[in-house]
């Protein structure tokens, strides 16, 4: 199952983002997940919770939007809907050399939510006193 590799990468840079940020906790994460990145959603939301525990993401909501599948007809200019499994022959002029798949592939962090940490101060050492 790769999913769990997915949720732990996910994992990994977010919290290495978030501990960089100062953040104590993190809430909520979203990703953009393509039709066609062959990702089962239910499998990649629980991957995730067995991920984050333990880690500043522990307890995070994650929200997975599809990406339709879109290409594009070089010949007619014309875009459509590819679906799963992707038709890739262009519903107008029937042409499939000069297709253009333009998203359906995507699986990225397009947003993360968390908690600051208190503000910190910096710790100034006492100035050691002449002799």
């Amino acid at each position: 199952m790769h999913e769990m590799s997915i949720a732990m990468a996910v994992v990994g840079q977010v919290e290495e983002a978030a501990r960089a940020a100062g953040a104590v906790a993190v809430t909520a994460v979203r990703l953009q997940v393509g039709e066609l990145a062959g990702v089962v959603p239910d499998a990649l939301a629980f991957c995730f919770e067995l991920a984050c525990a333990g880690t500043v993401l522990e307890g995070a909501r994650l929200t997975a939007e599809t990406v339709a599948a879109r290409a594009r007809c070089g010949s007619c200019d014309v875009e459509w809907h590819v679906g799963v499994p992707p038709a890739l022959c262009c519903p107008a002029c029937g042409g499939a050399s000069d297709v253009e798949l333009l998203s359906g592939r995507e699986l990225q962090i397009a947003d993360v939510h968390w908690e600051d940490g208190p503000a910190r101060v910096p710790v100034r050492e006492p100035i050691p006193e002449e002799a």
